[in-house]
């Protein structure tokens, strides 16, 4: 296996760490997984009432997407690896989030652990994603719709920030993950039926 390969490999292995899971079980909580939305990330877990669980699942979900990315770029450096190795490992770490080995490939959206990524790979990106998810929360209350609106810029503003264009496909891959990740939610979106927090959709 070469180094590349087995740098991605431990990428997609840090990624199918389900914080979600792991932090219910540790809590005592139902699955996320079957309840709520079932999709095991800090929203549903949130949905229990347990704030310091989704907390958790929240920041080891973003933590595992930076650690994933940080490990890239000293690998990319000791093994003379491409420039670009971190973007991949970002791919890498999203794709083991969204179909976790550990747990039957039945993963999250990946919302956590593309803010992480995206901070890992450039501060001032992440920056960028967090404050236009904020402005759409603000304005709308919906939760999707805020990640949608983030995903769909990362690309924008990694031309701008990051420049070169292999990163800027490789984000761009990125963001078409988190929208196909939000399939559902788009369809719900177009019907006027997503719901917002605080009121009913």
């Amino acid at each position: 296996m070469t180094p590349l390969a087995l740098l991605l490999l431990a990428a997609y292995l840090i990624g199918s760490i389900s914080f979600a899971i792991v932090v219910s079980r540790l809590y005592g909580l139902p699955d996320p997984r079957g309840h709520g939305s079932r999709n095991p990330g800090a929203t549903n877990v949130l949905r229990t009432g347990r704030k310091s669980a989704a907390g958790l699942t929240l920041l080891g979900d973003a933590l595992k997407g930076a650690v994933a990315v940080l490990l890239a770029r000293w690998a990319a450096e000791a093994w003379g690896l491409p420039g670009y190795t971190p973007y991949l490992a970002a791919l890498a770490v999203f794709l083991g989030h969204a179909f976790p080995v550990f747990f039957g490939f039945r993963g999250g959206k990946g919302v956590a652990t593309a803010l992480g990524v995206l901070l890992a790979l450039d501060p001032w990106l992440g920056l960028a994603c967090l404050a236009t998810w904020g402005a759409v929360f603000a304005a709308t209350r919906i939760s999707s719709l805020s990640a949608l609106a983030a995903a769909a810029l990362a690309p924008v503003y990694g031309h701008f920030l990051v420049g070169g264009v292999t990163e800027t496909l490789l984000l761009a891959l990125l963001a078409a993950l988190v929208l196909a990740r939000h399939h559902a939610n788009i369809r719900k979106l177009l019907r006027g039926e997503e719901a917002g927090f605080g009121r009913k959709g």
